[in-house]
């Protein structure tokens, strides 16, 4: 990939109907960093980047003027994949903070070992240790 220098290349963008909610849970509950959040002077996420590890997602309040929004106006949650090193403590955190959990730490038969949550807004989040592409 050209211009990369080791930063992902591919990053999930979800829209949220209180993303400043989301924002909390992710960071509270899911272990994300908050690396970047503009707001509207309605008070609304007009763009927000959180970090976990090497990867971010980006986010925003539902109901903006452009054509992303417009786009994704319908669309329905999202499942995004994040890798982590202690399952069962990104888990415990994630219990500890009330999150939904759908699946508890789960050893795979490809090797993985891996844990599933939804957060308020329906998205599917999954954690686990493989990591697609590392050797």
């Amino acid at each position: 990939m050209p211009g990369t220098n080791g930063v992902p290349t591919i990053f999930p963008t979800l829209l949220y109907d209180d993303a400043k909610a989301a924002i909390g849970v992710l960071t509270q509950a899911l272990g994300f960093t908050e690396e970047a959040v503009y707001e509207g002077e309605d008070g609304s996420v007009l763009h927000a980047e959180l970090s976990c590890g090497n990867g971010r997602v980006m986010l925003g309040s539902k109901g903006g003027e452009g054509l992303f929004a417009k786009a994704m106006a319908g669309a329905g949650p999202a499942g995004v994949y994040v890798v982590v090193d202690d399952v069962d403590a990104h888990h415990a955190r994630a219990v500890e903070h009330g999150v939904e959990i759908l699946m508890p730490p789960t050893d795979q038969s490809y090797g993985s070992r891996d844990y599933m949550a939804r957060d308020p807004e329906g998205n599917v989040w999954s954690f686990g240790t493989y990591a697609p592409g590392a050797a």
